[in-house]
């Protein structure tokens, strides 16, 4: 009886021997494919972790219609958009899901990569580190987070807001952990911002609806987005007035007479979260694919994001549609991680707590 098994077992061996060399004949090939070859005819995906017609749909759709000339094989772009979560749906999903051969791509919250270097979210499937980062087609570096406020709200500056027991202002946000709420509570925290805000809503354009009809008096948004979506805001006596700038060192020249919150931090302690809290706003639309990606599908990748921030093409694209450009490489995506990793337990555990990780 055992002999007869071992037959058995030696015939069915025997008979997934042609699979098992097939497929290691396909492995071989593909190693041996050269980028171009590879990605001849194929498509690349972009998964935007917000809807459609916000500011980080505005990148990656100007990144689709670009970067593919300088991909070895030219293939095609195209973008899909997976809201959810303030973009940690779409975040879990490239980490977790979508192929790894190079075809998939994803950009997400800037705040993303620190919720991921924190830790402690349950919510959170995915090391920052280990994403296989593409760079940022911008630093933020002509960009400001604004807190933008109706010109009819009940505090008309930044001082009434943010004096003690006043009117809270009703602001807009995605989800709890977005970048647009997140910003508001370390500004209730840091500069005793009175802030109430109503969370639940899908994408950008729907908290601009939600001010519109007067749903909320105020949102958190870049100047950035603003101009490709709401350039009205910028106009002067229009309906939308900035009361405070994040994620910068020093006031925007377009607006001088509207403070930095590193200014209007309550004392040290809260100056130094602020700083920290600003390190992933240069990492402004983050380009990541999955972990483990061929490296050199990665690298030309990486090099394609960068060549195309250098396109008259782009750039021309770029201007008209008033979105700054000023790369940023993997490694110095990946430099501003650890920078996040390596900052005092206690800050981050400050940060930690108002990203709901604790």
């Amino acid at each position: 009886m055992k002999h007869a098994f071992t037959r058995a077992a030696a015939l069915v061996a025997a008979s997934m021997l042609p699979a098992l060399a097939a497929q290691n004949q396909a492995h071989a090939q593909a190693q041996a494919q050269s980028v171009g070859e590879f990605y001849k005819d194929k498509s690349i995906s972009i998964t935007v972790g917000y809807g459609a017609g916000g500011g980080y749909d505005v990148y990656a759709r100007a990144v689709a219609r670009h970067m593919g000339r300088h991909v070895p094989g030219a293939p095609a772009f195209v973008v899909q958009n997976m809201p959810g979560a303030g973009s940690l749906r779409a975040a879990n999903h490239i980490y977790n899901a979508a192929p790894k051969d190079g075809t998939a791509l994803a950009t997400f919250g800037r705040n993303m990569p620190m919720l991921g270097v924190l830790g402690g979210n349950p919510n959170v499937q995915f090391d920052a580190r280990k994403f296989t980062w593409i760079g940022s087609p911008t630093s933020a570096q002509d960009d400001s987070y604004m807190l933008w406020v109706r010109r009819d709200a009940k505090s008309k500056s930044l001082e009434a807001a943010t004096r003690p027991g006043g009117e809270p202002l009703l602001l807009g946000g995605t989800a709890e952990g977005s970048t647009d709420t997140d910003v508001a509570v370390l500004m209730r925290m840091t500069i005793g911002l009175n802030a109430k805000v109503i969370t639940g809503y899908p994408d950008s354009n729907a908290i601009n609806l939600a001010l519109e009809r007067g749903e909320v008096e105020g949102r958190f948004i870049g100047k950035s987005a603003v101009a490709s979506t709401k350039p009205e805001w910028l106009k002067p006596g229009g309906q939308m007035v900035p009361y405070l700038q994040f994620a910068r060192a020093t006031r925007h020249p377009d607006f001088p007479d509207v403070p930095t919150a590193r200014e209007k931090a309550k004392d040290a302690t809260a100056l130094r979260l602020v700083e920290l809290a600003e390190i992933p706003y240069v990492l402004s639309r983050p380009i990541v694919g999955p972990p483990n990606m061929p490296a050199d599908r990665a690298k030309a990748l990486q090099d394609a994001l960068m060549a195309m921030c250098r396109d008259p093409l782009f750039l021309q694209e770029a201007e008209k549609l008033k979105i700054d450009v000023s790369p940023v490489g993997p490694l110095e995506a990946l430099a501003m991680l650890n920078q996040l990793a390596d900052a005092p337990a206690e800050l981050k555990e400050e940060i930690r707590k108002l990203q709901g990780g604790g």
